[in-house]
């Protein structure tokens, strides 16, 4: 797995970028989901943090947290083909 080359700036709040997770595929009883009827992913892993705000906070998350974060959180962005969200650290609810 290669190095995510993407180093987020906090400025005001501290940022993260995180790598949500795969919606599901399929319902529990194995109807699968059609595309445009799948649920955005609340859930991912950090795969880069800022280094500190500009009052000298260093993010509460570290790479490779799973953490579960707001269905509208973060600006997606795509690198390398693969989809990524930059989001403040406020907007990540919670470390699974």
């Amino acid at each position: 797995m290669s190095k995510l080359s993407i180093k987020p700036i906090a400025g005001t709040q501290n940022r993260v970028v995180v790598e949500p997770a795969m919606a599901e595929e399929k319902t529990a009883s194995g109807l699968i989901i059609p595309d445009t009827a799948k649920e955005k992913p609340q859930q991912g892993k950090v795969v880069s943090i800022s280094e500190v705000d500009e009052k000298g906070n260093k993010p509460a998350v570290r790479v490779g947290d799973k953490v579960l974060y707001g269905k509208y959180s973060g600006t997606e962005i795509s690198i390398d083909g693969k989809e990524y969200l930059i989001m403040r650290e406020s907007d990540i609810f919670a470390v699974v």
